[in-house]
């Protein structure tokens, strides 16, 4: 007894014109179709919705009750259909991000207050992560996008848009005789205590790498990078970080130095699933940082 939004129509327009003759015309078809899907509606009710004779047409009691009913139906039709359309067209929905903590706060701000004057029913949900999760986030689609390093070759089925290259300098307190060098080494971290990120932190993987063949006279190991600002700060210690940490520092009390030999480096970019359309919504999104982002320096 599934009644077809086509007969639900047939019968409002009937209801509403007291004539097969002008509800037919109305709904651009024959009186003959039109009888039909009528016909088809009392068949599936097991009842009569309209008394009709040579000179007029009455709603039964059941066409009466009827008719309520049916226009909600064609309502909630109608606005899921619209709902529809505005998610497909990107103008509605929910975009899933998952970034780096540094990414985030230093990408993320801006892009999504320029996203939210275009798109101001699109809900963005962020979620800060290591690389390893943000890759796998993506990788499961339990995010649409990532905003990290590159993973592809340690997580199947991504594909990786360059934005940025996030380039890494020594941080120590603005007291330190370092602060007033234009460039510093990477030896100087051979004579210092080292702060160091956590070891599944992206910053971790670039300092093991270079240090590998040094030892650091101390050696501290925060998770949050935050706390390795703070360490420095204190007087703890010196950190090497990516210039985009900076932003999750309090850096009043802190001087950043570029580093070279060799002069370090992470490439930032889009995280995304190969063979995998993104929503319109999401797909904006994407293109809004790439545009704004893809190659400009950080500073």
């Amino acid at each position: 007894m599934r009644l077809t939004i086509p007969e639900l129509e047939a019968v409002l327009l009937v209801a509403d014109n007291l004539s097969f003759r002008i509800a037919a015309e109305k709904a651009n078809v024959s009186q003959p179709a039109l009888s039909r899907r009528i016909q088809g509606a009392e068949s599936k009710l097991n009842t009569t919705l309209f008394d009709r004779d040579k000179h007029r047409v009455t709603l039964t009691d059941a066409g009466a009750e009827l008719v309520p009913i049916a226009t909600r139906v064609i309502s909630e039709f109608q606005d899921s259909l619209s709902d529809l359309s505005e998610f497909i067209t990107g103008r509605r929905g929910v975009v899933n991000i998952w970034a780096l903590p540094s990414v985030a706060a230093a990408i993320l701000p801006q892009a999504a207050q320029t996203f939210q004057q275009t798109h101001p029913q699109v809900r963005l949900v962020v979620r800060a992560a290591s690389a390893g999760q943000v890759a796998q986030a993506v990788s499961e689609g339990i995010a649409h996008m990532g905003f990290s390093i590159e993973q592809t070759s340690s997580v199947a089925g991504l594909s990786f848009m360059p934005l940025l290259t996030d380039p890494f300098v020594l941080i120590c307190p603005k007291s330190d005789p370092l602060a007033s060098m234009k460039i510093v080494d990477w030896k100087v971290f051979n004579n210092r205590p080292f702060v160091s990120s956590g070891p599944i932190s992206s910053i971790r993987h670039v300092t093991d790498d270079i240090l590998a063949k040094s030892v650091p006279n101390a050696h501290y190991v925060i998770d949050n990078i935050s706390v390795v600002g703070a360490m420095v700060a204190a007087g703890a210690g010196i950190a090497a970080v990516p210039k985009l940490a900076l932003r999750l520092m309090d850096t009043s009390q802190l001087q950043s130095v570029p580093l070279r030999s060799p002069a370090a480096t992470r490439e930032i970019g889009i995280l995304s699933r190969k063979n995998k359309s993104l929503p319109a919504a999401a797909t904006h999104f994407y293109n809004l940082v790439k545009d704004s982002w893809k190659g400009r320096d950080v500073k």
